[in-house]
């Protein structure tokens, strides 16, 4: 009777127990914890985790996700960062637009939102959808709407393709994401952001030459107002404003900057900035000359927008010429790097 626990014992021993003793513990990692330093690969082509550095390392994002306030109803929402740009580049750049300027704009879109989350100006939100604020972003169902019927579902499925072909991307200047601005038509050439803010200049953000533009309808405009529109409107911020209309020299622009725009310009009594003037006018750019003539005043403008950083018509023109998003990116923004989140 011994013999036959001995021999029993003996099996479980070598059947049960003996593997156990030599088998490595296997510890289960959550994805989330691991970095792209801590995941090794063995002679045997085996994937490894150092489990030594797991504590304290910085968490692999799979999704990003940001907070957005909709400032019409200031609610607050948290929403996929992939996601928020589709609903952003709909509504920032046209969907007939070329895929590689689509592109282009995902990965500026996508720079700008990182950078506004890591420079808060909204108390408890990354970013806003009000395009004078931050940058314009309208839902999926107002979107489809403006869209003729047979386009809407092609549209949309375009500028998804675009922002998932550079999901991850964006522009950095010394390892850090850039302050990406972006306008609609540059009028030929861009403006460094000193003079549309004040402040200091970005190196990155210079003065660069866009060619191709004159063939969308955001090149040129005009604004006319007679002489009491105008006195009426610069009244509203200047109430002792006095104009000599027979006078020439009383409308006149006195300097310009260095990408042509209007940097002071006089009227009457009252010398003003370019960026205060297209306020007051309700002007396109600062890239305009005046004219008075048989009592109106003649504001002839090129360009739309601050015209600082990517010009979206610009973008298009580059991307029909056959250049790709990388090189359209290099062209706006000086001395940059296209890295991945």
């Amino acid at each position: 009777m011994k013999k036959v626990f001995i021999y029993f014992f003996a099996f479980v021993f070598l059947c049960f127990i003996l593997p156990a003793l030599f088998t490595k513990r296997y510890v289960p990692v959550s994805v989330n914890q691991i970095t792209v330093e801590e995941v090794k690969v063995d002679d045997n082509n085996e994937v490894k985790v150092d489990d030594n550095n797991i504590e304290g390392s910085k968490p692999i994002e799979a999704s990003r996700k940001i907070k957005l306030l909709h400032k019409e109803t200031q609610e607050v929402e948290e929403v996929d960062l992939e996601e928020y740009l589709c609903h952003v580049v709909s509504a920032e750049m046209p969907a007939d637009y070329e895929e590689e300027a689509l592109k282009a704009q995902a990965i500026v879109a996508r720079t700008y939102t990182i950078y506004k989350s890591n420079n808060r100006k909204h108390e408890n939100a990354d970013i806003c959808d009000d395009s004078a604020c931050c940058q314009a972003w309208i839902s999926k169902e107002n979107r489809l709407a403006r869209w003729e019927e047979s386009k809407r579902q092609t549209n949309w499925e375009k500028i998804e393709k675009c922002v998932q072909a550079t999901r991850g991307k964006i522009v950095t200047y010394q390892n850090q994401p850039i302050n990406a601005f972006f306008h609609s038509n540059s009028g030929g050439t861009t403006e460094i952001p000193v003079n549309v803010w004040g402040g200091t200049n970005f190196p990155y953000l210079q003065v660069v030459e866009t060619a191709g533009e004159e063939g969308y309808a955001q090149y040129s405009s005009e604004v006319n107002l007679t002489q009491s529109e105008l006195l009426n409107k610069l009244k509203e911020k200047y109430s002792d404003i006095q104009i000599n209309f027979t006078n020439a020299d009383d409308i006149k622009i006195l300097e310009y900057t260095d990408s042509g725009r209007v940097k002071t310009i006089k009227f009457g009594n009252h010398q003003l900035s370019g960026v205060e003037s297209r306020t007051i006018f309700g002007l396109r750019s600062t890239n305009f000359e005046v004219k008075s003539e048989n009592g109106i005043i003649n504001f002839k403008v090129k360009g739309y927008g601050h015209g600082v950083g990517m010009s979206q018509t610009g973008a298009n023109t580059m991307a029909k010429e056959g250049k790709n998003c990388e090189e359209i990116i290099h062209h706006f923004y000086a001395n940059v790097e296209i890295n991945s989140i």
